[in-house]
């Protein structure tokens, strides 16, 4: 795992500005599907789902690729068959990625030999990366938001009557595979940076601690995003200044904003 040395963003390297700016756009697009996860009830599948990439990341390591490669393969086929299983069978989203989530780590486990890439693997790194890389990943955080803006109606009324979104023409099974390849896409952007034990908190506690702050949809959307925004803002500053481990000190991050939203007053 890498950690931050402080350093001022003008003398900074062009290859870790980029490393730095990533995983503020990254969050901004898991803040918001987190809202969604937690309205749809399926919030702890954003913990979930980033294990189903460690067989990839396995082979990845395996093959000498980028990990993100086979970190994204392995978690698109794994959406695309928790899709399927929801679809032709009686098994709720929850079981069919329970299913794949135990079947994922032992796999991962022994695909992953070396112990330093298995850390790297579950717990990623602030390391430097491409311009080729910060173009692909910014686009893809754009293109999260973008989406989820656009589908917001369809994904809301699907979410609180079904039976009512197929009567009005939407297409709810589409909508879901929607939903969960763009569920897919934030856990890749933010992968290389917090791993797959770390990235699914910042699905999940953003949006858990926007719901206590907020009381109708729009706010809570937009508190959800900053507030996964300002947990990698603040945490990467902490990490700088202390040498910590960034990945987990955003974690840690998030969390304190958690605790701190639970003494707002219930209106």
């Amino acid at each position: 795992m890498d950690t931050i040395t402080p350093i001022t963003i003008t003398t900074m390297p062009a290859n870790e500005l980029y490393g730095i700016i990533l995983p503020l756009f990254g969050a901004a697009a898991a803040g918001l599907v987190g809202a969604f996860a937690l309205m749809k009830r399926t919030i702890l599948a954003g913990d979930v789902m980033s294990h189903i990439a460690i067989p990839g990341l396995g082979l990845a390591i395996i093959w000498r690729i980028d990990p993100l490669i086979g970190g994204g393969l392995t978690l698109f086929a794994g959406i695309i068959l928790i899709w399927m299983l929801q679809r032709k069978t009686e098994l709720s989203a929850e079981a069919a990625i329970g299913v794949l989530f135990a079947s994922s780590v032992a796999l991962g486990a022994l695909l992953i030999n070396s112990t330093e890439a298995l850390v790297d693997a579950l717990f990623g790194g602030f390391g430097a990366i491409s311009l080729d890389q910060f173009i692909f990943g910014v686009a893809v955080s754009i293109f999260i938001v973008v989406a989820l803006w656009v589908l917001r109606n369809k994904l809301i009324l699907g979410l609180f009557s079904p039976e009512l979104a197929r009567s009005a023409g939407v297409n709810v099974d589409a909508i879901n595979l929607w939903f969960l390849l763009l569920f897919g896409l934030a856990i890749i952007v933010s992968l290389r940076f917090l791993g797959a034990l770390l990235v699914g908190s910042l699905i999940i506690i953003p949006a858990s601690a926007a719901r206590q702050l907020t009381h109708t949809l729009g706010k809570f959307l937009i508190v959800s995003a900053v507030l996964a925004v300002a947990a990698v803002a603040v945490g990467f500053w902490i990490a700088s200044v202390y040498n910590l481990e960034p990945g987990a000190t955003v974690v840690v991050t998030a969390a304190g904003f958690f605790v701190l939203s639970l003494f707002k007053k219930k209106d």
